[in-house]
């Protein structure tokens, strides 16, 4: 198993409301030069449509470069994986991610994982990291929460699952709309222990 910052990070767009998170997250892993594989549902590609003005490729060797050339970055470190290819590294126990990051993650998707589903291949390498014991975060970005939502993230947190829900704050007096969405991709490299720039930390950012 290789070293933390070559193994990759698992990164799963899914279709709740959010698709900036997950696009910064990868934005900012890749230009940090930490390997990723990608992972986007059919409904986050709706999603992406619907908030960005990006226009996704319909394969995945065009979804790679295309990101590629966005963030300028090298074609190395980005490997985008379609829902049926079980061939894919973060489908087994033998060679999972060094983490797995659901961003934005829906209550479908929380489900499917608390069950143990594995019908695609986000569901599988969800499933791979829990029995694997590595870790995962889910970002869910949904309001209000259910009873049955609430359950389901209950049973993921004390199987060593982190809920971190997309609830930015607002002590750094964001500005605009992309400074509200670093606060929360700061806390997941947090949690990755990917050193960042994104927000002043609590006591550091030089106010009165």
């Amino acid at each position: 198993m290789g070293s933390p910052a070559s193994t990759p990070v698992c990164v799963a767009l899914t279709g709740a409301s959010g698709a900036p998170y997950g696009l910064r997250l990868l934005e900012c892993l890749l230009l940090a030069e930490h390997p990723v594989h990608l992972l986007i549902s059919a409904a986050a590609r709706v999603v992406i449509a619907t908030e960005t003005t990006l226009k996704l490729p319909g394969t995945t060797a065009g979804v790679a470069g295309y990101f590629n050339q966005r963030f300028s970055t090298s074609p190395d470190l980005l490997q985008v994986f379609g829902l049926e290819q079980w061939t894919a590294p973060v489908a087994s126990g033998s060679n999972p991610p060094a983490a797995m990051v659901v961003c934005p993650c829906s209550m479908s998707m929380v489900s499917a994982i608390a069950c143990g589903a594995s019908n695609n291949l986000i569901e599988r390498a969800a499933d791979v990291m829990i029995k694997e014991q590595r870790q995962i975060i889910l970002v869910p970005r949904e309001t209000p929460f259910s009873a049955i939502h609430l359950e389901n993230m209950l049973k993921l947190t004390r199987l060593g699952v982190t809920i971190l829900p997309a609830n930015p704050g607002f002590y750094h007096q964001p500005q605009t709309v992309e400074a509200v969405v670093d606060y929360v991709v700061a806390r997941i490299l947090d949690h990755l222990q990917v050193e960042h720039e994104l927000v002043p930390r609590w006591g550091y950012g030089g106010r009165d």
